[in-house]
């Protein structure tokens, strides 16, 4: 991670100790917590021992989404009439995972299931009416039930072209929904108007598994599992914790919750043949996998599917019981993730060359476009533009092969919400985006080519109105100093049990060292040996080629290193100042 970069160059990062509760970390610690973990969960807001716990037992309750009765009760209907569904995906790792999940799940309870995926460059996000047509022309027979899973909220006039084939459609999303909802059977979303779910961060996969929790509960009371046992639903908990994690959503109790149950059942072996095919692909260790091998290790390997080619691709990865025709396929996709990575090189090379002659400083938002890029990576570039610049930043690619409409993606930074500001934008000058949504923290949207000047000036406008100084000078928050006796494998092991993500970082530490050696590795990472206390530690920075000074502040992450049967600490470098 690098810090924001004044036009002298000189790096403005301000390292900041998160406020710790001294009372709720005090409470923790006497409920058994261990002292340093109560230090750091009370500074992420954890207040009692009661919301630490990740039993399945303390997860909300199904009926508390609004629509779950009218959704549990349409599906149960069509189960028991025998009814086609259709699962209609997403094709980023949240809408694969989000179809694995109700693919599995709907066939374990009875139900004739299949699925279709869009493709991304024909076809756009969402059930579209072109979608619908698609659906009604895949095979002999109309499916009587469409089943949305990450999308549909937005799907207004999808939902009206099944309506008028007489295909009945269950929406279950997490996006935001516009100012009309589409005319569905059922919706199930927590962000809803008038959903009182207290969790409005639950990932599209994790919505879906609700409603299978309660289609369950629904036909356990029509008497379907008198004589035969219930399906065991918590064997999809892999597929949900995966998407969980690599949607990045916050990490609010139910998510921690649902992301432990799944990295538990994976550390037992406990996983589809597809999860445990694609650990094997990006050479990550089941038997110790964490949030940090879900979101960087499977989740990229997943999305690549959906970025350069088709995410049925991934989807049969997820829900095939053959294993060699898992392994066969995570391999495809480990391939592919390869391709996506230098195809995005080149895009951020081009994107950093395009704004040597842009004073990003005195900009308050980045907005590029080139008919070159790829446009299943453009996300990714955009999220290395607001990293570097700490600036909301939207990438543009060509949309159609004549050029006259671009498709764009964007990531934001903690105080600037994309899809609301983009919906301001959209009010201010209306007919300028053909369609747009998102999260606030990432957004898409469709503009004609010719229309890219007005958007700039129109979404730079917003930016200047929205982004106070604070909000756009970065500080890094750490947890301050760690003793030196912490330092060990037996301390690292026990962080990593954890669940840790968005909303709920992973523990950073900040500490004074003096540096003994340093040198660089293949030209572009720093390794270091750092000393404290007359303590040496080994350290390493990724993606930082310039030298340190003698002394130094250093921001860093604990991680065990494995070498010959022998562990041993390294830290992991994310700032020094």
């Amino acid at each position: 991670m690098t810090g924001a970069v004044a036009p002298d160059g000189v790096d403005m990062t301000q390292i900041t100790p998160r406020p710790v509760d001294p009372v709720a970390a005090a409470n923790l610690a006497a409920g058994g917590l261990h002292p340093v973990l109560a230090r750091l969960f009370a500074s992420r807001g954890v207040l009692s021992s009661t919301e630490c716990d990740t039993g399945l037992k303390a997860l909300l309750a199904p009926s508390l989404l609004k629509g779950m009765g009218q959704a549990a009760s349409v599906l149960a209907d069509g189960i028991t009439a025998g009814k086609r569904m259709l699962v209609i995906a997403d094709y980023d790792c949240d809408g694969a995972t989000a179809c694995a999940v109700a693919v599995r799940g709907l066939r374990m309870l009875g139900a004739n299931v299949s699925y279709l995926v869009p493709n991304r460059f024909e076809y756009g996000y969402g059930l579209t009416p072109e979608i619908v047509a698609l659906a009604a022309r895949q095979s002999d027979c109309l499916p009587d039930m469409l089943v949305t899973v990450d999308n549909g909220i937005a799907s207004v006039d999808g939902v009206a072209a099944a309506n008028a084939l007489g295909i009945d459609v269950v929406v279950t999303d997490h996006h935001l929904p516009g100012d009309v909802l589409p005319l569905a059977s059922a919706i199930v979303n927590p962000n809803q108007p008038g959903c009182d779910f207290p969790s409005k961060c639950m990932a599209g996969v994790g919505v879906m598994f609700y409603v299978l929790l309660a289609l369950r509960a629904e036909l356990r009371t029509r008497g379907t599992y008198r004589e035969q046992p219930e399906p065991r639903l918590d064997s999809l908990l892999d597929l949900v914790a995966l998407g969980t994690i690599a949607d990045v959503v916050k990490l609010d109790q139910n998510n921690r919750i649902l992301v432990m149950q799944g990295l538990s059942r994976i550390r037992s072996g406990q996983m589809q043949p597809g999860i445990a095919a694609l650990f094997h692909a990006a050479a990550r260790k089941a038997n110790v996998a964490t949030s940090q091998d879900l979101g960087f290790g499977l989740g990229p390997r997943l999305n690549a599917a959906g970025r350069l080619s088709d995410m049925s691709l991934g989807i049969e990865c997820l829900t095939t019981d053959d294993v060699g025709r898992a392994y066969e396929l995570a391999q495809q996709l480990d391939s592919m993730n390869r391709a996506r990575r230098d195809i995005e090189a080149g895009m951020q090379q081009q994107a950093m060359d395009a704004l040597d002659s842009v004073d990003c400083a005195d900009r308050a938002t980045v907005v590029l476009y080139d008919s070159s890029w790829h446009q299943g990576v453009i996300g990714i570039v955009a999220g290395r533009l607001k990293e570097k610049f700490h600036r909301p930043s939207i990438t543009f690619a060509s949309g159609d092969e004549h050029g006259t409409v671009c498709k764009g993606s964007g990531r934001s930074i903690p105080g600037f919400h994309l899809r609301d500001a983009l919906d301001l934008v959209s009010k201010r000058e209306p007919g300028l985006l053909q369609k747009f949504g998102g999260h606030a923290m990432a957004a898409g949207l469709t503009i004609a080519s010719a229309d890219l000047p007005r958007f700039k000036a129109a979404f730079e406008a917003v930016g200047r109105e929205w982004l106070t100084p604070e909000i756009l000078s970065r500080s890094m928050e750490t947890d301050g100093d760690l003793e030196s006796g912490y330092f060990t494998p037996e301390f690292i092991g026990m962080l990593e049990e954890r669940v840790w993500g968005q909303g709920f970082p992973p523990p950073t530490f900040s500490s004074d060292f003096v540096v003994a050696s340093q040198s660089l590795i293949k030209d572009k990472h720093l390794k270091l040996q750092l000393v404290r206390d007359g303590e040496r530690f080994n350290a390493i920075w990724f993606n930082h080629a310039e030298l340190l000074p003698h002394h130094v502040t250093v921001v860093y992450r604990l991680a065990s290193d494995e070498w010959n049967g022998v562990r041993r600490v390294q830290l992991m470098v994310e700032h020094a100042a």
